[in-house]
């Protein structure tokens, strides 16, 4: 059926179209009073907006979903912008919730940050603009009332203080140290310091105190007091006159971009505020994005009271409704400061970001013409390694496109099968596992790939490209400068075999833009290798014994002191922990012996053995051997061997770590 026999019987009635492209994608969705006058106006009238006439030339077909009111077509259509992301409608950068303080309903209960669907059982305060916000009260809570953050499966394991409690950030419900009903009452006081009451929450403390203070419980009274102070002092660096939450909105054009500033007014305090640079927004007014903006950005989240806007928006009662609040064009004198601040935060903010992509485009153009591209490139990634001394090695792949970060296409590689500290073999197995991917699932290629290393470095990337046929692309390494010092890299090219260094002004828009993309590889490459090696020196050798879960290695490591002292111990003395057999105790017994000490994986002893060969080598005068206690190192038969070369000799230095000595010899060949 054809658009326009479509057009003909479709109904009156309001509602959510869909315009869908050849493909039978959506590619935008609106809302309607009267389905049939609104679809039919993109096809029957003559538009002046050219990105209108370009939407109008790539619809292919359309859908529409009836609904009763104006108003459930509101939350429908924000429902489908959400969920399809249409090329032409406005969107926001992502459709994250906004973070809650929450107080748990468990027995002594928990604070912490949440996102997300709300439990009737626990109580919220909130939204807060930011997770930072968020983590930063949450540190001043601690500091405050003492309430715990921990998880549940951490708070029930708990047989003795952790170090929150050691540090004065927590008072230990779960061990006993506080009682429950102080606990209760700690709790309930920080409930009204979030609840904005905070002259409440002043006097129920003043009261406490002074009763503590009358039955001579001077411990209480003490902390009390300490608590009244804290909280003193946050009122007077948040004074204000007045208690209403809020949200202010204020919108700022230019061209074909725009800013929508929200600042956050709780209680009638300023707690923070967002910039949000809506897309697609050319050719549209203010009160058109603002419109679209506010339903996008508030339905499905706690929406404030009140939302002060600097435009007057024709469909107001509308959104009023659909979001529960009242929205006010013209605010009071008191909450007119409110409304200034967001503008000219919000002009300003657009006027940054109207200089950033101003610079960005002439850092893509001096790129452009330091490569000597034939455009500039739009799609780059960049490979880094990361390890240490040749443990848990790692490669990252950050994603560019047109200068701006694509986290989500991040990747990073765990590499194995390699000498370790090898870097040049770290770089072809990223490299090839990358684009032999790429190219088996026939996605984009970049058009630029930079490599952070040397000459050796680049041509492992050269030569894996060319073994799996790609050519089309340009890879260029960035060689540290002298002393590793930002601004004095030399960009590497191979053409034609011949190899071509570029060395920059350190201030050179190109090369800046270059080590902009450089440091957030070396930032992913580093933060992946140190949770991979942080999670491999954390994970315990009785983890590998069989029969030994969570419970047994806990009451082990609880009743020894710690894992050296259970290397230490004997079958006999590993039995008389509850719940471990003689068999099961001969299994650890047997399991830690063939383990690799823990000694050997960690860099400082290998630096101290080392150092120590080294010295016997120069201090010894070729002495065959010598003994020295040593009972600290090892409870396990190891060698450590050294091997130094020097003029017409090879010496081989070695050691024997036994039970509760060690043995050095040298050899000289």
């Amino acid at each position: 059926m054809s658009i326009k026999e479509k057009l003909k019987n479709l109904t009156s009635q309001p509602g959510v179209y869909q315009m869908l492209d050849k493909q039978g994608r959506v590619i935008y969705v609106g809302k309607a009073k009267n389905l049939k006058k609104r679809v039919a106006s993109y096809f029957y009238k003559a538009h002046q907006d050219g990105k209108t006439k370009v939407l109008v030339t790539n619809i292919k077909d359309f859908e529409v979903v009836i609904t009763d009111t104006e108003t459930q077509a509101l939350l429908l259509e924000n429902q489908l912008i959400k969920q399809h992301k249409p090329r032409y409608n406005i969107l926001l950068k992502d459709a994250k919730s906004y973070p809650y303080i929450y107080i748990s309903h468990d027995k002594h209960q928990r604070v912490g940050l949440y996102r997300g669907t709300k439990n009737e059982k626990y109580q919220y305060f909130g939204p807060f603009p930011s997770a930072h916000i968020v983590r930063n009260s949450l540190t001043l809570l601690k500091k405050i009332f003492k309430v715990r953050q921990c998880a549940n499966a951490t708070y029930r394991s708990r047989s003795r203080p952790c170090l929150e409690y050691q540090i004065g950030l927590c008072s230990a419900p779960c061990t006993g140290k506080i009682s429950d009903k102080n606990y209760a009452q700690d709790v309930k006081m920080m409930g009204l310091f979030l609840a904005g009451k905070g002259v409440q929450t002043l006097d129920n403390i003043s009261q406490k105190m002074q009763n503590a203070a009358k039955k001579q419980d001077f411990e209480q009274a003490a902390h009390l007091r300490d608590q009244m102070i804290a909280l003193r002092t946050i009122q007077e660096q948040h004074n204000s006159q007045t208690m209403d939450d809020m949200d202010v909105l204020s919108i700022a054009t230019e061209g074909a971009e725009c800013a929508v500033e929200v600042v956050f007014v709780r209680s009638g305090k300023q707690i923070g505020q967002e910039c949000v640079f809506p897309k697609n927004s050319k050719n549209k007014s203010g009160i058109e994005i603002l419109s679209a903006f506010l339903p996008l950005y508030y339905l499905g989240k706690s929406v404030p009271k009140q939302l002060l806007l600097n435009e007057k928006l024709p469909d107001k009662k509308l959104l009023s409704s659909a979001l529960s609040t009242q929205i006010i064009d013209m605010p009071q004198k008191d909450k007119r400061h409110f409304l200034q601040i967001a503008m000219l935060t919000a002009k300003e903010n657009l006027k940054q970001r109207l200089i950033s992509k101003s610079s960005k485009q002439a850092q893509f153009l001096q790129l452009q013409k330091t490569l000597n591209l034939k455009a500039p490139p739009k799609l780059m990634e960049c490979f880094d390694i990361s390890h240490t001394m040749g443990e848990a090695t790692v490669a990252s792949c950050v994603v560019f496109v047109k200068g701006l970060a694509k986290t989500k296409q991040y990747c990073q590689f765990n590499i194995n099968n390699i000498t370790p500290g090898d870097d040049y073999a770290a770089i072809n197995q990223a490299v090839f596992r990358r684009y032999s991917r790429l190219l088996k699932e026939k996605k984009p290629l970049p058009d630029v790939i930079f490599i952070d290393g040397g000459l050796g470095q680049l041509n492992q990337a050269i030569m894996v490209m060319d073994s799996i046929g790609i050519d089309s692309v340009l890879l260029v390494g960035v060689a540290k400068g002298e002393g590793r010092k930002a601004g004095l890299e030399t960009l590497i090219m191979v053409k034609d075999g011949k190899t071509q260094k570029i060395n920059l002004d350190p201030y050179d828009r190109a090369l800046m833009l270059v080590n902009h993309i450089r440091d957030e590889a070396h930032r992913f490459a580093i933060k992946n290798h140190r949770q991979k090696r942080g999670k491999k020196r954390i994970t315990s050798v009785l983890e590998a014994v069989e029969g030994i879960g969570k419970i047994r290695r806990t009451a082990l490591l609880n009743h020894f002191g710690g894992l050296q002292e259970v290397q230490k111990a004997s079958a006999a003395e590993i039995q008389k922990v509850s719940s471990i057999s003689a068999l099961l105790a001969i299994k650890i017994v047997e399991k830690l012996r063939k383990s690799i000490n823990y000694v050997f994986t960690t860099n400082t002893h290998h630096r101290f053995f080392n150092r120590l060969c080294y010295l016997v080598f120069q201090q010894t005068h070729f002495r065959q051997k010598f003994s020295l206690r040593q009972s600290r190192f090892c409870n396990f038969d190891r060698h450590w061997i050294c091997i130094f070369i020097t003029g017409n000799f090879v010496a081989f230095c070695g050691i024997i770590l036994s039970q509760s000595n060690f043995k050095l010899y040298f050899i000289l060949a």
